[in-house]
């Protein structure tokens, strides 16, 4: 009697780890899905309401029961679409080495659709773009926690993004603290002036003069920032661009109106929103944000020299690193950033186990 039960107790344990190994050797999955958004209907420049994304889905994710901690990463929007980093970057099996070296917990990661016609949403609520902050916080994070097993909490949540991601993730977590617990940007632009001044930069005779937006996308700059205006200074009554013009020619001379230079800075200048979400910034988990010495553009270096300075004079606790390096280089593979900066990152400020309520769903 005794060795019968002895049997059946070791066939139940070989069950069991067989179960758990066939689980384990299940590969990991790239899912795409789309998600019909309320907050464009009433955009002026053609936004889609569907949005595309993909979800990194990690090594035996459907046979367990398990829930996982979420990356959301807001990609580059002129360096390729947002699944450009699967199809082009070996981004899942990056993330598979990552997780099989134990750089990183099993995670899911989230890459969506942010664009408009000229590049980037810059992720605010604007009546000519779209609202894409209500987006975000109200209908995409809802439905991944819907849809997937995530442990739905802001120590769960962090996210990331490259350029002008890394513009968006920040922000977010300026303002969301609630929902975002841990932030990485890679090479944000956008955090304050550079070496320039920013009405010195648009060519103001191509945007003044513009028809229409396929104008403005001849040139690399006025698209930046017809962008950049209609998400900060929108004006939904004046076609065929939608926003006022911070500023006037006289002559050859461009003067600021210096009403709407106040309002576009206060607007979009993530230095200039430090006073206002310090305490949300010090909530965090974790912050860290880098950029290349070498950017060719040094309006970038000089403005992130300077963002990390005015966070050290508000107290707020974070990671700044200048590295050796010129922008877009070596983000992605074994010796790229991602695998090296951003996901060791991820590991030592994320929660990767769910509390109870959680875990059952709650």
């Amino acid at each position: 009697m005794t060795t019968i039960r002895t049997r059946a107790v070791l066939a139940l344990a070989l069950l069991t780890l067989s179960t758990i190994v066939l689980a384990e050797s299940t590969p990991s999955q790239i899912v795409s899905r789309e998600i019909t958004s309320k907050n464009f209907s009433q955009n002026k420049i053609g936004i889609s309401p569907v949005r595309k994304m993909v979800v990194y889905l990690p090594s035996g994710y459907e046979q367990s029961t398990k829930r996982y901690p979420v990356i959301y990463f807001l990609p580059n929007p002129f360096d390729g679409s947002y699944d450009s980093r699967f199809k082009k970057d070996g981004a899942q099996d990056l993330f598979d080495q990552a997780i099989n070296s134990a750089v990183i917990g099993k995670f899911i990661l989230v890459s969506i659709d942010m664009t408009t016609p000229l590049g980037t949403s810059w992720y605010v609520n604007s009546p000519v773009t779209g609202n894409w902050e209500d987006f975000m916080v109200q209908e995409l994070v809802p439905y991944i926690d819907a849809n997937f097993r995530t442990i739905p909490t802001r120590d769960s949540r962090g996210i990331a993004g490259i350029f002008f991601g890394g513009y968006g993730a920040i922000r977010f977590g300026m303002h969301y603290p609630n929902i975002f617990g841990s932030v990485y940007a890679m090479h944000p632009v956008g955090t304050g002036n550079g070496l320039k001044t920013m009405v010195s930069i648009p060519n103001w005779d191509l945007i003044t003069n513009a028809k229409s937006l396929d104008d403005i996308k001849r040139d690399g700059f006025a698209t930046i920032f017809t962008a950049i205006f209609q998400a900060n200074l929108p004006n939904p009554d004046k076609p065929p661009l939608y926003f006022d013009l911070p500023v006037h020619k006289e002559g050859n001379q461009v003067v600021p109106d210096t009403k709407l230079v106040e309002r576009l800075r206060t607007n979009f200048f993530l230095e200039e929103m430090i006073p206002q979400y310090a305490e949300n910034l010090k909530s965090l988990r974790g912050f860290k944000f880098d950029w290349a010495r070498a950017d060719a553009n040094q309006d970038h270096v000089y403005a992130n020299q300077a963002f990390t300075h005015k966070l050290n004079e508000f107290g707020i606790v974070h990671e700044a690193e200048e590295y050796n390096g010129t922008w877009g280089e070596a983000y992605w593979g074994l010796d790229g950033r991602v695998y090296s900066e951003v996901l060791p990152f991820f590991q030592r400020h994320l929660a990767f186990e769910a509390t109870p309520n959680h875990a059952s769903g709650e």
